[in-house]
């Protein structure tokens, strides 16, 4: 049951591509839990697979294990990622495998979950199930970025995104500067996130929803985070009104007993917060709070002031700027010049034009 560097067929790397395509469909989609591809082959045959479910639960070894209704007994089980030892939600995967009696397991890569870390194997060898790691680890370590850097810091993975016009200006209405195509892959970076952060200045300009407005993915609608330190949120916004519908936090340093009440009463998840600095909140402690709630996954969508403040203490994992041919000359404008010097601060950008039009986007990573 030697764990040292295993050699692999092609055919073993066939697989373990499928399974690798299978997670990816569900990445950012899973909560707290990884997506993770899973197949299960018998007599070189492909017998069964699963993704990790929406909302993280059932397991995708689960799934597949489930989804095959034949004998699994002497099966090998491709997964993209180090199968769960541990119970949590659900009980562990490798309790799972061993009823179904597989005789191999192939995982990729370690799951740097401390409940989980290097002891997957030790319980499957104990079981008499040969483990194997490092099927085309590289290309699982790329899939897994975002993951593992969540658990290596103990922190959310925040994305920012903020819409100009060709000469760096914002408006301060609610008009559209971007076209629809890039409307469009906004509306995706909700739907690819867990929750979505904003200020109270913002939901009291614009009247947001946050939601996606995707066709049949508005049930993918990102929770809404909402920084507002005096709860000067007006009460009849769209987000209030809506708190029942969306998941809805509010941080906030209020005594405001009377906006507490009302607040509840329309179904906001209320957290206070003492780590003031200035207008806004330490960031470092709000982000490791929005963390400890069981959220892993941010997309920034917010004014410039605080997305500014966010990029100065670099905490942004990425950035998509969307920017319009078009210029903006009137007089209600807000400049992003500071914002575009310090998108300097990351190492890498990508340029996209192909599917925008006119538009344009950058992503910093």
């Amino acid at each position: 049951m030697s764990l040292k560097k295993d050699n692999f067929n092609n055919f073993d790397k066939k697989i373990m591509r499928f399974a690798i395509n299978l997670a990816k469909k569900n990445i950012g989609l899973t909560g707290t839990n990884p997506s993770v591809g899973c197949v299960i082959v018998k007599n070189k045959k492909i017998v069964s697979y699963g993704t990790t479910n929406i909302k993280g639960v059932p397991h995708a070894e689960t799934i597949a294990l489930k989804k095959n209704k034949k004998n699994n007994s002497g099966s090998t089980i491709y997964v993209t990622l180090e199968p769960c030892s541990h119970y949590g939600k659900t009980p562990p995967c490798t309790n799972a495998i061993a009823r179904s009696k597989i005789k191999k397991v192939y995982f990729s890569i370690n799951d740097l979950d401390k409940r989980v870390l290097n002891k997957s194997k030790i319980q499957l060898n104990k079981k008499k199930i040969v483990a194997k790691k490092g099927l085309l680890s590289i290309e699982t370590k790329k899939l897994y970025k975002n993951y593992n850097f969540i658990k290596k810091n103990n922190f959310p993975y925040i994305v920012g995104k903020i819409a100009c016009s060709s000469n760096f200006y914002i408006l301060k209405n609610k008009e559209f500067i971007t076209n629809e195509h890039s409307r469009n892959v906004s509306q995706l970076l909700r739907y690819r996130n867990q929750a979505i952060l904003t200020s109270y200045k913002t939901v009291n300009s614009d009247n947001p929803l946050l939601n996606c407005r995707l066709n049949g993915l508005e049930k993918f609608s990102p929770i809404r985070l909402i920084i507002d330190k005096d709860l000067k949120i007006n009460i009849l916004s769209n987000i209030i009104k809506t708190s029942k519908k969306y998941k809805t936090f509010i941080f906030h340093n209020s005594n405001n007993l009377k906006k507490i009440k009302k607040l509840k009463f329309n179904g906001v998840n209320l957290v206070k917060q003492d780590n003031l600095s200035g207008e806004y909140f330490d960031l470092n402690k709000l982000f490791k709070k929005i963390y400890e709630i069981g959220i892993y996954y941010v997309l920034v969508e917010c004014g410039a002031n605080l997305t500014n403040k966010i990029l100065k203490s670099r905490l942004f994992n990425e950035f998509y700027l969307f920017k319009s041919d078009k210029k903006i000359i009137n007089s209600e404008k807000i400049s992003i010049a500071n914002i575009n010097r310090n998108l300097k601060l990351f190492k890498n950008k990508l340029k996209v034009k192909t599917f925008l039009d006119k538009d344009s986007l950058t992503q910093y990573y």
